[in-house]
């Protein structure tokens, strides 16, 4: 099974465009695994709002969030 592709904004369903256009102008790019779950378009606008509930609220510092990202895509051995 291959690893499959990010979608850029414009190969990706117009449902799920506006989320692509808030993302370029709020961190200047699309991050490749939300281009990957654009593929599924009703996971991507489901997952979107439970990933900023969890790294942009709560107590933790973003420092720890990301190095628990990052450490679960290690493990899970995550190209990216």
């Amino acid at each position: 099974m291959g690893v499959p592709k990010p979608l850029a904004k414009d190969q990706a369903d117009s449902s799920i465009r506006e989320l692509f256009e808030g993302m370029q102008d709020t961190i200047g790019k699309i991050p490749n695994v939300f281009g990957v779950m654009a593929r599924f378009p009703a996971a991507l606008k489901r997952f979107v709002p439970f990933y900023n509930a969890v790294m942009l609220k709560g107590r933790l510092p973003h420092k720890l969030k990301e190095l628990a990202y990052l450490k679960t895509a290690s493990i899970n051995a995550c190209q990216y």
